[in-house]
């Protein structure tokens, strides 16, 4: 062996992507497949941040703000928030691992649901914590059981909502209750990647509803799903700004890069927005038509508030996913776990639930 890592990082189970398409279609022979495997928009960048990004790609020779300070004030007028209370990083995943950094020492602990996005246990062990899983009720989030599990040791309680792969999600008065009976020394992190998709009356903005009355909570956000970014890397954190300033800390230099800081701006403007939630529209009606065809089929689908169904298949998960793959849908697989498939456009869709069938 070349070198000598960390024996933690010599035992990690390395991040696995999603399979892309071109990959699926060569190992079946395929003409082509589609991905529904990522969480990905299948529509692009908005129409009118297209030209943007075009356009900023003419100062790709200069570096771009560190601090992203012009992104950072367009975000907080958004939120209706300060500056000082919002920073950028190279998506809710970055921004996350940039809060392990920030926060976690060897032997501290760190709170989330399980199952749920997969690189909390890998930051987990890159940091030597000890993380305290918590099991899904139902295929949600078991929010008195995860209060229970805060002890003295732990620094970060990490909530995906929705979460990923379920797409459950909890409601503002819950996480009200959670918080009120959390030490303000650990620092609670709402993940909401996917909060554009939502339509559950009982989730509301936390950074009006639980940023200002609990200061140890943060939420993190992201511009790679609905906004269609996903390959620019841009996610923004809201919270009390001695937490925004900690996580600031640990960035590394130009972090976000200029032309996603264009493509990001533009993205906030008013012509994007009524772009964006038409894009959002149809993807939850879609989310809802597929749910209905597949449920009629016989198939167990978890109500989800993302961009995307969980199918809860236990162990008959790899061979449906293997099932799909040979006929050119590429979807994500959790071993005797279950499936997750992306939500694409009305064709895309039509090609799964052709391909699926009946149970």
């Amino acid at each position: 062996m070349a070198g000598q890592p960390r024996a933690v990082v010599d035992g990690l189970p390395q991040y696995k992507p999603g399979k892309s398409a071109a990959q699926a279609a060569a190992d079946h022979d395929l003409t082509e497949a589609i991905k529904l495997a990522s969480n990905e928009s299948s529509y692009g960048p908005l129409p009118s941040v297209i030209k943007a990004i075009s356009d900023g790609a003419s100062l790709l020779n200069r570096y771009p703000d560190h601090r992203g300070e012009a992104l950072r004030e367009a975000i907080a007028k958004k939120q209706e928030t300060s500056a000082e209370c919002v920073t950028v990083g190279c998506g809710s995943v970055g921004l996350l691992q940039q809060a392990y950094s920030a926060y976690v020492d060897a032997g501290d602990e760190v709170v989330y649901p399980w199952r749920s996005f997969e690189v909390h246990p890998i930051f987990s062990a890159i940091a030597q914590a000890n993380a305290v899983t918590v099991p899904l009720r139902d295929q949600a989030f078991d929010l008195d059981a995860v209060q229970k599990a805060v002890t003295a040791k732990t620094k970060l309680v990490i909530l995906s909502t929705p979460n990923n792969p379920t797409g459950t999600v909890c409601g503002t008065d819950d996480l009200k209750n959670l918080l009120s009976g959390i030490s303000e020394n650990v620092v609670v992190i709402i993940d909401e990647a996917y909060l554009e998709f939502v339509t559950d009356k009982s989730v509301r903005n936390p950074v009006k509803e639980i940023l200002p009355e609990f200061p140890n909570a943060v939420v993190f956000r992201t511009f790679s799903k609905a906004y269609g970014l996903a390959n620019l890397r841009v996610g923004y954190a809201i919270g009390n700004s001695e937490i925004i300033g900690a996580i600031d800390k640990v960035a590394l230099p130009f972090l976000v890069n200029g032309l996603a800081q264009t493509a990001v701006l533009a993205s906030l403007e008013k012509e994007a927005e009524r772009e964006l939630w038409d894009r959002v529209g149809e993807v939850i009606s879609e989310r809802q038509r597929v749910y209905d065809v597949l449920t009629a089929d016989g198939w167990p689908v978890t109500r989800s508030q993302a961009n995307f169904l969980w199918l809860p298949l236990q162990g008959e998960a790899g061979a449906v996913f293997q099932q799909l793959e040979s006929s050119g849908i590429v979807t994500r697989p959790f071993e005797n776990e279950g499936i997750r498939v992306t939500i694409g456009t009305p064709d895309e869709n039509d090609r799964f639930l052709d391909a699926i069938g009946s149970r």
